[in-house]
């Protein structure tokens, strides 16, 4: 069995922090975020418990993001039994979701049609504060300032409808997208996290719009090896 890391409790305030927000946003906290959070006197110290989270292995922290955190699976899972001192049941909707892996989404196709479906993970419920629907393979680097990267499984739970700041599935046309939802007045624009992409305003009249579903987890691809 993987060793559990020694943490302190004020690592396992930040992780559970961290841990909490991708479960709840789909996207990690910032430094301000942990500090304002948990009482610290500037981001520095919130800095300075994620080096030493990464340099346990519990997390992984990607430079050129204020949201670069992103979760190592095999140091948690070990973290998670030595604190729970119990291991987890392998049974469906009691400890375990069976959820689908959607690839690549046809044009014009329901998200969740058997076509689009790669495999299905047995994932462990814990780790999501909303039961999600499906995962969804990420493509593309539009989102990687809110630490959702290329190759990563976001957790999905189905929606029709979203909040504002929220992050969404969304169907614009035929393409199904990841983004950040804005509702300003009537007007519905989806935000790319990386300056490097244009929002996309969203128009009723020339657009077909409708939302998929909600990030409510965010699961590196590697941790499924």
């Amino acid at each position: 069995m993987e060793e559990s890391p020694k943490l302190t409790a004020r690592q396992l305030q930040v992780l559970d922090l961290v841990q909490s927000a991708i479960a709840r946003t789909g996207a990690p906290p910032t430094r301000a975020e942990i500090a304002t959070e948990l009482g610290f006197r500037s981001a520095n110290a919130a800095e300075d418990h994620l080096q030493a989270l990464a340099r346990k292995g519990v997390i992984e922290l990607v430079g050129g993001t204020s949201r670069g955190i992103r979760l190592k699976g095999d140091k948690l899972r070990a973290l998670n039994l030595s604190r729970n001192r119990q291991l987890l049941l392998p049974l469906p909707g009691v400890a375990q979701l069976s959820l689908p892996l959607v690839g690549r989404v046809a044009a014009g196709s329901p998200i969740l049609a058997l076509e689009h479906i790669d495999k299905t993970y047995m994932v462990e419920a814990s780790i999501f504060a909303r039961r999600p629907d499906y995962l969804l393979t990420v493509r593309g680097m539009s989102m990687r300032d809110a630490g959702i990267m290329d190759g990563d499984l976001l957790a999905v739970r189905k929606a029709k409808d979203a909040r504002n700041g929220q992050i969404v599935v969304a169907r614009l046309d035929d393409e199904v997208t990841v983004k950040r939802l804005r509702h300003i007045g009537t007007r519905i624009e989806l935000l790319p996290e990386n300056p490097d992409f244009e929002p996309i305003v969203v128009s009723r009249r020339t657009h077909t719009f409708e939302i998929e579903g909600l990030a409510v987890g965010l699961i590196r691809n590697n941790m499924m090896l």
